[in-house]
């Protein structure tokens, strides 16, 4: 198939983005601080969003209020109540789900299990497994698997040509990610020219193989023992509460 100069795959033509910023780097034990659902349309401008302020009902550490900028004080003081805010982000992505708008989370594993444990913790129901997810950190890795360099969000976006302005903010955070979708789209379109359930898929086994190399590299060169998880988009629950 020929493509035209910056033709986009159907999948990257609308998209959901979201972002979460928490109080830790434990999708276990940490708890939501602010958080951003929106849709983009094909140029990248937003077209829906909706952003939340929690009250995560705990101290947020002061390395985390470093990297936000939220602290406990003025989450309690302008955070509304964790249960209503997880609730209402539950529903906002089911909303998507609902529309096949397929939702881009960068490192989504985090994120999304994070979200579970929330709300397993506050009593709802968590989401099913019809949430189609594009996780740009795991695209990126394959279809440019030996690009140098760190893969963080501010990383991709610099080398994708995209704006990321007030990194660590929720907003900002989920639409570079969902630009940074859309830039991968174009560059490589003829490797994901693909529907958005075989992309999914397909992120299941990239982040499968990623991960076992990364396993392998750990115990190379740090931990004989160490491990990890490899599923996509979501890990195990670890219910301790």
């Amino acid at each position: 198939m020929v493509f035209t100069a910056g033709e986009i795959p159907p999948w990257a033509a609308m998209l959901g983005v979201f972002d979460l910023e928490t109080t830790g780097i434990d999708p276990a034990t940490s708890r939501i601080v602010s958080a951003h659902v929106g849709v983009l349309g094909s140029d990248g401008v937003p077209v829906e969003r909706r952003d939340w302020l929690a009250d995560p009902g705990v101290e947020i550490p002061e390395g985390a209020a470093a990297v936000h900028g939220i602290s406990t004080e003025r989450a309690r003081a302008e955070g509304r109540p964790a249960p209503d805010v997880v609730g209402e982000i539950l529903d906002a992505l089911r909303d998507l789900s609902d529309r096949r708008i397929p939702v881009v989370i960068y490192n989504a594993p985090y994120d999304l299990t994070l979200l579970m444990h929330e709300a397993v913790r506050h009593g709802h129901r968590a989401l099913d497994d019809s949430l189609l997810v594009i996780d740009p950190l795991v695209v990126d890795k394959a279809v440019d698997k030996y690009r140098r360099g760190k893969r963080t969000l501010t990383a991709a976006a610099d080398c994708y040509g995209v704006s990321l302005v007030d990194a660590h903010d929720s907003s900002a955070d989920a639409i570079a990610a969902g630009r940074v979708a859309q830039a991968l789209a174009r560059r490589y379109a003829a490797e994901l020219w693909l529907s958005a359930d075989e992309l999914h898929a397909l992120q299941v086994a990239w982040c499968r193989e990623q991960t076992e190399s990364f396993i392998a590299y750990m115990r190379r060169v740090k931990d004989p023992q160490f491990t990890t998880s490899d599923l996509w988009p979501v890990r195990e629950l670890q219910l301790e509460y």
